[in-house]
């Protein structure tokens, strides 16, 4: 029995080891890659904070109109001045949103943020640092507010498939909460249960 037991452990040491190697694989491929996604293919698109040649290429490839950083003003750091003239290079317009992944969104910010999304010339790319929580809010509350759809399709934009890990005490779950939040909210407006 005790062998058994001692077997049983080692399989499931084995298990969880290679499940936290894929996953860190997974977080190190969307990192390197930039996480760079379609939310709405000629429309709008997702991504991790990209270098200035990064950012070129992407405007390029898809005729960005709009790039929206979740990360703030960064004068001075050489990602955001990099960014800064990638887009003034192009003609792009730069908005700069802060978010806090910690913190959930007001209802306020939830409204400005969906203003912008609604206003800004089109394709727009959206993003912050791993693209992951931040932006996948953001990406979600385009897809339930702005382009009207259904919160399981919204909902996905917060997923692991995109880098979003907001278990194990993570405070990005501030975005995950954010969004039910809102979800709940559009849902008792609309009167449907």
């Amino acid at each position: 029995m005790k062998d058994t037991a001692i077997i049983w452990l080692k399989r499931f040491g084995r298990t969880v080891g290679v499940v936290a190697l894929l996953t860190g694989a997974w977080a190190g491929y969307l990192r390197l890659s930039g996480n760079f996604h379609p939310i709405e293919e000629g429309v709008i698109y997702r991504s991790a904070q990209l270098s200035g040649s990064q950012f070129a290429e992407r405007i390029r490839e898809n005729g960005i109109k709009t790039i929206v950083n979740l990360r703030g003003n960064n004068t001075g750091r050489s990602w955001y001045d990099d960014e800064i003239r990638a887009s003034e290079a192009t003609g792009v317009r730069h908005i700069d949103y802060p978010i806090n992944s910690g913190r959930e969104l007001t209802d306020d910010q939830v409204a400005e943020l969906t203003n912008i999304l609604s206003s800004a010339a089109r394709p727009v790319l959206i993003h912050c640092e791993a693209g992951s929580d931040r932006t996948g809010l953001t990406s979600a509350l385009y897809e339930l507010l702005v382009a009207k759809r259904s919160f399981a399709e919204a909902s996905a934009q917060l997923s692991f498939r995109y880098g979003h890990f907001p278990w194990l005490g993570s405070r990005t779950v501030a975005m995950d909460r954010t969004f039910e939040r809102v979800a709940a909210k559009l849902k008792t407006a609309s009167g449907s249960d």
